[in-house]
């Protein structure tokens, strides 16, 4: 199928060719009939594209910052591939439309096949979307309409929070599309409008549906003419729809508002606001987030938990439904603001075709004659081939850990790259492309059923691990798999069973630190004393939102089996014993509940060493985030976040220094790659993994036992 991707490095606008999704719980595959270019919206995600690096870290001083410190913590290179891998991903355009449901994901309610639907999906020719963010359209409603449905209930959704009462009259800043259907949305509810616009077309549009309008092009006075319009004691309220940079209709909107008049910001201004233009008249001042409640909530929009309507009346989904009912029954007209038509084939065009008098602009799809659904794409055939090339490779997983880290990793190990997949398969194609894959998909089956390949790696979020590990098993394949190996103890239990059942089977975990030089030289060097070791890790972790996906034990497992596992295993392979016992403590916040990224975990090991993990979220970022040390026969061996490693009273090592941060990924994946290769086990025996994973467990177990 095809899709609009915008990459955000070279700024180029492409119709690109990925394979048709695969709706998951809870989603909904639709064939799209028609989708609304948000001309604002997009245009300014194209112009950034487009923009040169410099005019990039302009606009976001906020990422500029981010990107000094980690300069300060990991080095200049690994900082640059950072940030250009970042760039380099491809983003979806488009959030509003209308086609045909062709699939039902399970669990969904309220939609069967062939109904015929709003979503937030994307320029696509099939979208997938979570049922939440989908309505049904009503019988007399037009695709041409409805595809206007999600920006319009952006006007909703301000209108909302200006509430309007009948009579009272408020001024639209700006009438682009989201202003002139918040101007309609106004009228229908009984109130007087006022529109200002620099653009005499639009300003003629509104006033076509009932509203007084200030011609700004043609020298009109906007504030004169709110308080001419309301006996000079101002307009009730003001709903911002304009994009620009000035502070000047945040400003003007306080001048035009009676006292405790209300502003609402739905579009983008300066903020810089002055206490005396709120201060005199108490005026309230507020954003609006999008479609309404529920937005950026993933309990709302992924997993499809609702809110009750007697406590939040106004969902997203409920305001998609009301817009689509407003224009079933006559209510708004948004036919009359399509301006512009492009076959999708073209619809690389539309995003030239910002002219004077766009307000509009509509994607027509062509229906699909065969109905097939093609969930694989054969992508370039590389130009150089692999040097391994009886190392068959199909990798699940397209995230940026993945592009950044793992595929040039795999790429460098001369591994053949026959298959990656992704649920969306934009990702997957795109750095299928990058990277030398021979195909990418959306369909699993691709990778375990294809004789061609022998070794799955898996990147995905962390509760899929066990489940993709297990099928990997299952169809006589080698695995690897990034951390952690499972979530549970059940998961675990369970895939030791099967590890059990099979005659030779091969699972590798991505404990990457082991394999660091500056690891394995401290290794090396402790191999040579017998006397119980004491090692202190300190992770500077940083801080995540709490609801963030990590600290879901259901999808995460938390931050310690999530990330911490990495850092016992890596003690576990300085020490070089088995661990015989675990206890682990956390902070707690002010009502006594443990902190559960603020963990000390202490390891025992059969030979009488020690090791402590000091897990901990709460540091500053420009602190480096991993440092070891080893104490050991009066000598001390420190490494600072796998840069340097610098030895007290050890002959021969005073400092060590890599010319850029190692923590170990390539020579990890090379080691796979060869171990399969040889038909030798995995790198780390199994029981070790399963020791790690054990003692991950039970130092969680402790911190929870302790609430």
């Amino acid at each position: 199928m095809k899709q609009i991707l915008q990459n955000l490095g070279n700024g180029e606008t492409i119709l690109a060719d990925i394979p048709v999704p695969t709706p998951g719980r809870g989603f909904l595959l639709i064939r799209s009939e028609r989708s609304l270019v948000s001309i604002g919206t997009e245009k300014m995600l194209v112009d950034f594209g487009r923009a040169n690096f410099l005019d990039k870290a302009r606009q976001q001083p906020a990422k500029v910052a981010q990107v000094i410190a980690k300069v300060k913590t990991d080095g200049l290179m690994p900082t640059i591939e950072a940030v250009r891998s970042k760039l380099d991903q491809p983003i979806p355009l488009g959030y509003s439309n209308a086609g045909t449901v062709v699939e039902v994901g399970a669990g969904v309610h309220g939609f069967k096949v062939g109904d015929r639907v709003i979503s937030n999906g994307p320029h696509s020719e099939y979208v997938v979307v979570p049922e939440n963010l989908c309505a049904v359209i009503p019988e007399n409603v037009s695709f041409d309409e409805a595809a206007f449905t999600v920006v319009a209930s952006i006007a909703l959704q301000g209108t909302r929070l200006v509430n309007p009462t009948f009579g009272e009259t408020f001024v639209v800043t700006g009438l682009g599309l989201i202003g002139l259907i918040t101007t309609q949305i106004l009228l229908a509810q009984g109130c007087n409008v006022i529109g200002i616009d620099y653009s005499s077309e639009k300003c003629e549009r509104a006033a076509s549906y009932g509203a007084s309008v200030v011609d700004l092009s043609a020298g009109g006075d906007p504030v004169a003419a709110a308080l001419g319009a309301t006996h000079g004691h101002g307009v009730d309220g003001v709903i911002i729809t304009a994009s620009t940079k000035s502070n000047e209709p945040v400003h003007q909107a306080a001048l035009m508002c009676r006292k405790r008049g209300r502003i609402i910001l739905v579009g983008v201004t300066g903020l810089e606001l002055s206490r005396e233009d709120f201060y005199e008249k108490e005026l309230s001042f507020q954003v609006s987030c999008s479609y309404g409640p529920g937005r950026y909530d993933e309990t709302y929009e992924i997993q499809g938990v609702d809110y009750p309507i007697g406590f939040v009346r106004w969902t997203e989904q409920r305001n998609f439904q009301a817009i689509l009912q407003s224009v079933s029954a006559g209510r708004l007209d948004l036919k009359s603001l399509i301006t512009h038509r492009y076959s999708f084939d073209n619809a690389v065009e539309a995003y030239g075709a910002g002219a004077k008098g766009t307000m509009g602009l509509v994607l027509e799809y062509k229906s699909s004659e065969t109905g097939i659904l093609d969930r694989t794409v054969s992508l370039p055939k590389p130009e150089n081939p692999p040097s391994v090339p009886d190392v068959s490779v199909g990798l699940i997983g397209a995230g940026g850990f993945t592009g950044l880290v793992m595929l040039p990793a795999l790429k460098a190990a001369g591994a053949r790259l026959r298959t990656i997949a992704s649920s969306k398969g934009i990702t997957s194609t795109h750095l299928g492309k990058k990277f030398g894959f021979e195909r990418s998909t959306t369909k699993l089956d691709e990778l375990f059923d294809d004789s061609e390949t022998n070794t799955i790696f898996i990147t995905t979020r962390h509760d899929t691990h066990a489940q993709f590990v297990q099928r990997a098993l299952k169809a006589g394949k080698r695995v690897f798999v990034e951390k952690p190996l499972v979530i549970t103890r059940e998961e675990l239990s369970t895939l030791q069973e099967l590890v059990g059942s099979l005659p030779s089977p091969y699972v590798m975990v991505g404990f990457n630190r082991r394999f660091s030089p500056l690891s394995i030289k401290m290794r090396q060097m402790l191999s040579a004393t017998t006397s119980p070791k004491s090692v202190v890790m300190t992770i500077n972790s940083g801080a995540l939102p709490r609801n963030h996906w990590t600290h879901d034990p259901a999808v995460g497992g938390g931050r310690i089996i999530g990330e911490g596992c990495h850092f016992v295993d890596l003690v576990r392979y300085l020490v070089g014993q088995p661990i015989v016992g675990v206890t682990a403590t956390s902070t707690r916040d002010q009502s006594g509940v443990p902190i559960d990224d603020e963990v000390t975990i202490t390891l025992r090991f059969s030979d009488g060493s020690m090791g402590t993990v000091h897990y901990l979220s709460s540091g500053h970022k420009s602190l480096s985030k991993e440092r070891v040390e080893v104490y050991v026969d009066g000598k001390v061996l420190q490494m600072d976040n796998f840069r340097s490693l610098t030895g007290y009273g050890w002959a021969g090592l005073n400092t060590m220094k890599l010319s850029k941060q190692d923590k170990g990924h390539n020579a990890e994946v090379a080691a796979v790659i060869q171990s399969v290769k040889a038909g030798t086990g995995s790198p780390i025996p199994w029981n070790e993994i399963v020791e790690v994973t054990n003692a991950v467990f039970d130092a969680v177990d402790q911190i929870q036992l302790s609430k």
